[in-house]
């Protein structure tokens, strides 16, 4: 079985870090969202990955590497000059998967569990599609899957108003080949976009075996800030502490930190979990559970909770901060204030706090 992973998207819900970089390198736990489903995929036994990449292909090859082997994967690079839909992505496809069995992903996906069950169910009970469902509160968001007692999926529907089940489909897929006679037979919905769904249901259409399994693995497809800091707080929960970096005799480090390599704290009170990233220099400051610091950070007289910041970023005399999610070399300073600040920066930005 080869996988094809998906990372072309915009992210428009991410924005504006998304005008200066893709969502699938977003990290969390100051990792990017995409490495952990290359090394689900890994770990699941798969080796060769079509990787479908947008407008920033270029940092994605950066990130992962040319051919992926610190993955242990062989990774071809697909292009797909706009994200034109999953069906589309999987005809652009179709010299790397050949007549093999494959698995879709969605770069942006965040599943605890990762895949290998999924791959190992796959490959033992063979199906024209199988689908990885879940129940959610509200699947008029979703695509939406009609399964029998049996695992048999009887229909599937793209986001519907009025949906006739609660069981969403979450972005992982295992093929045969006959999708791809599926994706030419169906044509663009109203949005404009070759959708899977569809192709599923062509599948379904003309009697072929479509299954679906259901997981109770968390999951999260990190398409908005408060995902991304859900997920973060989740990966959070399993850290383990380690200090590589240095704590003066002034600063109180309770629970599970990780400091990393050349870290500096100084006079500050850190509560974990929290992660903070090779260089960074923390004074006078307090970091509370589940905050994820990048490398090269600089925090000083201030109060963060429950916050992401990415590589570079500096927040001095901003008084409370949760919640928040800064970009890269973002800069926020303030004076000291008696309430919260809840911020969304982009990459680059500079933003002053004033009374």
């Amino acid at each position: 079985m080869k996988a094809l992973v998906l990372a072309g998207g915009t992210g428009s819900r991410l924005r504006p870090f998304t005008h200066s970089g893709t969502k699938q390198l977003l990290p969390i736990a100051n990792k990017p969202v995409l490495f952990y489903g290359l090394e689900s995929i890994a770990a699941a036994g798969i080796t060769e990955v079509g990787l479908v990449v947008g407008d920033y292909a270029d940092d994605i090859r950066r990130a992962v590497g040319a051919g992926g082997c610190a993955f242990g994967l062989d990774i071809t690079y697909i292009s797909q000059s706009r994200p034109l839909g999953l069906a589309h992505a999987v005809s652009l496809a179709r010299d790397f998967l050949g007549d093999d069995d494959f698995l879709v992903y969605l770069g942006d996906n965040y599943l605890e569990d990762g895949v290998r069950d999924f791959v190992a169910h796959a490959t033992l009970h063979p199906a024209a599609a199988r689908l990885l469902v879940t129940s959610v509160p509200d699947p008029s968001a979703f695509g939406v899957a009609e399964v029998e007692d049996t695992g048999r999926v009887t229909r599937v529907e793209e986001k519907p108003a009025c949906p006739r089940s609660d069981l969403a489909l979450i972005g992982v897929y295992a093929f045969s080949p006959a999708l791809h006679e599926a994706v030419r037979a169906i044509r663009p919905s109203a949005r404009g976009e070759l959708e899977i769904t569809h192709a599923i249901q062509w599948l379904i259409a003309d009697g072929q075996d479509v299954r679906a399994e259901t997981t109770s693995s968390v999951w999260r497809d990190t398409g908005s800030v408060d995902d991304m800091l859900e997920v973060n707080r989740h990966v959070l929960d399993g850290l383990s502490g380690r200090l590589d970096g240095k704590v003066d005799p002034d600063s109180v480090v309770v629970g599970r930190v990780v400091l990393g390599e050349g870290a500096v704290v100084r006079g500050s009170r850190i509560i974990g979990p929290v992660l903070i990233g090779p260089g960074s220099v923390i004074s006078n400051a307090f970091i509370g559970p589940y905050t994820s610091i990048g490398a090269a950070c600089r925090v000083h007289d201030s109060s963060i909770e429950t916050s992401v910041l990415l590589d570079r970023a500096a927040v001095e005399c901003a008084g409370r901060i949760e919640r928040s999610f800064i970009g890269r070399d973002a800069v926020v300073s303030a004076p000291r204030f008696p309430y919260a600040h809840r911020l969304v920066l982009g990459d680059h930005s500079k933003v002053q706090l004033h009374p």
